[in-house]
């Protein structure tokens, strides 16, 4: 199997995902999986695909990650994990759809608009 290559995207983070067989390797920017994510929660996250399919331990996964929090870059790496599986055997498809993996988080961040505060607070009202 060639490496495989798709990239995943959450809220401004951008991961580039290269998934190949292996020993079930997880690089993070040059830096092992749990080194670079030090909760339980987030590298649940990362490896959230890899566990629905059953394949956790047979491929390493590269990855090369920018932008946003630590939250949006590990769910931008669940997407691109979850894309590559798919090219590697469609069969996954119907595993991760249900789960929700297969499916940018379209929600972003709301610009600060001009004469208020932030996004949608406004300055305090005053009568006189």
């Amino acid at each position: 199997m060639a490496i495989v290559h798709k990239i995943g995207r959450r809220k401004t983070a951008v991961a580039r995902v290269y998934l190949q067989e292996g020993n079930g390797e997880i690089f993070v920017n040059g830096r092992e999986l749990k080194e670079y994510f030090t909760t339980g929660v987030l590298q649940y996250k990362v490896e959230q695909p890899l566990t629905i399919t059953g394949t956790k331990g047979k491929y390493n996964v590269d990855i090369k990650v920018f932008g946003g929090g630590i939250t949006g870059q590990a769910e931008a790496i669940r997407l691109g994990i979850s894309r590559a599986l798919c090219e590697v055997d469609t069969d996954f498809r119907g595993q991760l759809k249900p789960e929700g993996l297969l499916t940018r988080d379209p929600r972003m961040v709301e610009r600060k608009k001009f004469g208020q505060k932030k996004a949608r607070k406004r300055f305090q009202f005053s009568k006189r």
